[in-house]
């Protein structure tokens, strides 16, 4: 098995991010199944859990912490949440950025991520053209890649959400925390922090039905690949990765206790009901979790048939959404359950 990411090295993290990103709370969702508590990383300045890796990594880069001698700057691939977290924490430690991003990356993250004062590099919608793009300006440039996912200082700097979530509810601890799964960074941290801290908490990763790769890598033992045209077809932007993480995979099948999909009516009329209900803005896919802890049984959480007062923790893991697909989902949102 892999050397997986330590509890020490979460806590490590939460100290250098600690007056960058915010601490977020948890808020109580009503009406719901089970008694609800939501982690809203939409509250953070760059409107994602990204900025808690991102933040981290660029800093160990920068800071000397790694081995490696410091790079004239620093460069990602990503469709919008990473790339924006990363321009944002390499304008706050002085240093170059360049971003590649897929050509129908929304909008209103590749804005964000061109005002963070970042290069903005548009490529093939495919993972394997992302990489290639990051890899030749890390060899051209002398840039260093920092990786959406599959980084141990990624996965640690994420991990501080599950360090926030055991805190907060020590007294409490929940049945359940559900996470979004796109490539893993943020269900591996997190699960590294909730299964040390909460050993009885079960850690349940969300996904689209229509990109369920992480769900089926899970249940097969095995890391599956979805194709591109496949991936695209669902509406949560974020999660259209093909593939989880060779780092993130081995704690996944580690920490996570079982994952679930979301349809794509269920995860729309999510973001309505947390813009209606809760006063908080959520993406498609940072609204997954909210979702499944909602329109799931508690049974498909693999929770006990009595648990009708079982506390669940969703985290929703982001809110840059376009103005425009957010009111049309607030005005035609027609979930019929």
């Amino acid at each position: 098995m892999a050397d997986l990411v330590s509890l020490d090295e979460v806590r490590a993290a939460a100290r250098r991010i600690a007056g960058v990103a915010v601490r977020t709370p948890l808020l109580p969702f009503h009406p719901a199944p089970l008694p609800l508590l939501v982690k809203p990383e939409s509250l953070q300045p760059t409107g994602a859990f990204k900025l808690r890796g991102a933040y981290n990594a660029v800093y160990a880069v920068t800071r000397g912490l790694d081995s490696c001698a410091l790079p004239a700057g620093v460069v990602a691939h990503s469709s919008g949440n990473h790339g924006f977290a990363v321009a944002y924490a390499a304008r706050l430690l002085g240093v170059n950025a360049a971003i590649v991003v897929p050509e129908n990356a929304p909008a209103v993250k590749t804005d964000a991520i061109e005002r963070a004062g970042a290069e903005l590099v548009r490529v093939e919608p495919t993972l394997a053209a992302r990489i290639a793009a990051t890899d030749e300006i890390a060899r051209v440039r002398g840039y260093h890649p920092v990786a959406p996912f599959d980084d141990r200082d990624v996965i640690a700097g994420q991990g501080t959400v599950g360090l926030e979530i055991a805190e907060d509810t020590a007294s409490r601890p929940p049945a359940a925390v559900l996470v979004p799964v796109g490539g893993g960074g943020l269900i591996s941290g997190t699960a590294v922090a909730v299964k040390a801290l909460l050993p009885g908490t079960r850690v349940i990763g969300v996904e689209p039905a229509l990109a369920a790769d992480a769900r089926e890598s899970l249940h097969t033992g095995t890391r599956v690949r979805w194709a591109p045209a496949d991936t695209a077809r669902t509406r949560a932007d974020a999660l259209r990765v093909e593939q989880v993480g060779e780092l993130t995979f081995p704690h996944i099948q580690a920490y996570v206790d079982d994952i679930v999909t979301v349809s794509e009516d269920e995860l729309l009329e999510t973001v309505r009901l947390l813009a209606v209900r809760a006063r908080l803005v959520a993406e498609p896919g940072g609204a997954v979790a909210v979702a499944a802890a909602l329109f799931r049984d508690p049974a498909e959480l693999g929770l006990a048939a009595g648990a009708a007062s079982a506390q669940l923790v969703a985290v929703l893991s982001g809110g840059n959404i376009d103005t425009a697909v957010l009111a049309e989902i607030l005005r035609t949102s027609s979930y019929t359950g």
